[in-house]
């Protein structure tokens, strides 16, 4: 399974761009931004592949701060992640 991570450095940008996705029917959940993608404010929004040029569009017509970046997780099973900065 693969989705996306939008990461920031600060809580409230991150709950802001969640509900922003959320207002324009992307569907996303908060998560614990895993260890491996850096030092940020600890809750990343996950969301599906599939809806992030939506989501890239959104993420650009909003003055975000504290963007960290936008990383892919693959899960690869029994429990193991694979991490990656994503364009």
């Amino acid at each position: 399974m693969r989705y996306l991570l939008a990461i920031f450095k600060s809580r409230n940008e991150t709950l802001y761009f969640a509900n922003l996705l959320k207002t324009n029917g992307i569907y996303s959940v908060i998560i614990n931004t895993p260890k491996e993608a850096g030092q940020t404010c600890g809750i990343s929004v996950k969301y599906c592949l599939r809806d992030h040029s939506k989501a890239r569009m959104l993420y650009q017509s909003k003055p975000f701060k504290s963007f960290y970046g936008f990383y892919i997780i693959t899960e690869e099973g029994f429990g193991r992640k694979s991490i990656e900065r994503y364009s």
